[in-house]
This record gives structure tokens, C-alpha cells and sequence, in this order.
């Protein structure tokens, strides 16, 4: 069992979570698509629920709700990059063009948070670890398993990554507009150019791919459960895919691995 039992390198997609339109309806959608366990959280957190998936933390739904003056979230899947310091890594995103959308805030002893988005425009989290540190189960059947940056500016988001956090983008071989998102030698997520794969309406932004163990029996009890598909069950070189929409309008992917990840 893929476990995690230590905090994410600096820079390495660690937890991701969605702001819920519907946080019941959510959660029962998802808990009967992938088998999650999970309750509303304690009042002091906003009701903030933590999904587990055998035993352990695989990601968060909470109520769309927002701090005074900010505009409620959207109905999206948000990714949380693992930092040692978010307050620095808030100002060395500002620093390398980006727009810190949400400012750092302490969620208790769990740990201090902040969205941003980098300067092509796609949003994302940062997670400063403390108690918590993010996903406890990784690359099986109802948790995480990739998380990939789609992009209109390869260079201004590859400088941003790598400016804020460190992170080293370099070609994917045989992989033509796909980049690595490296940390410490690893490969821990992706980086793409949209041009050509997205229709235009489509902004920059993170994607959250789940682990199952059979794409087409996902993807056909998605659709019964009143979701919708964005992309077709199809065979990749990383095993069978399809891009998912919930009833509310989050996209995320699901991916059958071909062989396991490490």
C-alpha cells in the first residue's frame, strides 16, 4: 500500500481539495464513485471535511464559503504544492509574477494555506505543513495519483514553478508539449501546453487525476450518477483514462495504471 508517513519535499502536489456547491450531495457522489469514508468537519474549521480512502486522509470537500471581501471559490478540484514555509513561498510567487489570490492563513495546528495563481493563470495551493502534512495514501484506487499544470505560456509557468518552489520543468521523452515537474530528482507531476488540446474557452489551470482500478466501470457509474464526460475512456502510455465532470461542473481525470507508480 502506497502509504505517505512524512511531509512532501518543497514543491511536490501534496493535498487537493474541493469547495463544494453542495458539500452533502458532494461528498455522497463522491463517497459512492470511489468508496471514500468522510464526515462534515467541526464548526471551527467551516464544516471543512477530510475523505479517507482505507483508513487514510486522500483529500478535502468543504462548503463554498470565503473569507469576508473575497468572492466564494468555484466548483473546482484545487491542487496544494507542499512547502516548509508559506509565507515565504506566498512572497516568492509575488516576487516571480504571480497573484497571491487567498494570503497565508492558519488552519489551526493543521497548517497554514494559500491559493495564488501563477502568471499564465492557473490556480493553485500551497500547503506550509505542520501538523498535517497532506495526502496519507497515494496511486491507488480512490486517491491521487497526478497532478498536472495546463498551460498557454510554457516559459512564464516553468520560471514560476521554478522561482517559488524550486521546481525543476523539463521535457517528458516522446512526449511532445509535456514537461516533468521534477523535485529532488523525482517526477511529481506534469506540466503541459494546452495549444491544440484545449478548446480556447478553456483557461490555464491544475488538473487532479484519481487512481481506479477499472476506468470504464468508473466512468459508467459517473454518468448513472448524474456526472458527465469530458474525454472518452481511452488507452495511454500511462494506462486507460477519462476526463469527468461532476454534476456541479469539476473536471478531473481517472486513470487505470498500466503498470505501478512509483
Amino acid at each position: 500500500m502506497p502509504e505517505i508517513n512524512a511531509p512532501y519535499a518543497p514543491g511536490t502536489p501534496c493535498w487537493i481539495d474541493l469547495m463544494a456547491k453542495d458539500q452533502r450531495a458532494a461528498m455522497d457522489f463522491y463517497q459512492d464513485l470511489f468508496g471514500w469514508q468522510g464526515e462534515v468537519g467541526p464548526d471551527e474549521f467551516g464544516g471543512y471535511a477530510i475523505m479517507h480512502q482505507k483508513g487514510r486522509p486522500v483529500c478535502g470537500i468543504g462548503p463554498a464559503m470565503a473569507p469576508e471581501g473575497m468572492p466564494e471559490p468555484p466548483h473546482v478540484w484545487t491542487t496544494y504544492l507542499s512547502s516548509d514555509d508559506a509565507d515565504a513561498t506566498a512572497q516568492k510567487m509575488t516576487d516571480a509574477h504571480g497573484t497571491v489570490m487567498m494570503p497565508p492563513m492558519d488552519v489551526g495546528t493543521l497548517g497554514r494555506m494559500f491559493v495564488a495563481s501563477d502568471p499564465a493563470g492557473a490556480v493553485v495551493g500551497v500547503w506550509g505543513h505542520k501538523d498535517f502534512f497532506g495526502a496519507g495514501l497515494v496511486n491507488e484506487h480512490g486517491a491521487l495519483i497526478w497532478n498536472e499544470c495546463n498551460t498557454r505560456d510554457v516559459p512564464a509557468a516553468s520560471a514560476f514553478y521554478t522561482a517559488a518552489l524550486g521546481i525543476a520543468v523539463e521535457p517528458m521523452e516522446g512526449m511532445p508539449g509535456y514537461f516533468g515537474l521534477n523535485v529532488a530528482g523525482r517526477t511529481v507531476g506534469g506540466l503541459q501546453d494546452m495549444a491544440g488540446k484545449f478548446p480556447d474557452e478553456v483557461p490555464p489551470h491544475w488538473m487532479s487525476w484519481f487512481a481506479v482500478d477499472d476506468t470504464d466501470s468508473v466512468t459508467a457509474a459517473h454518468v448513472k450518477a448524474g456526472g458527465n464526460v469530458v474525454v472518452a475512456p481511452s488507452d495511454t502510455p500511462a494506462g486507460r483514462m477519462a476526463g469527468l465532470q461532476d454534476p456541479w461542473g469539476a473536471v478531473f481525470c481517472v486513470l487505470q495504471p498500466s503498470a505501478p507508480s512509483a
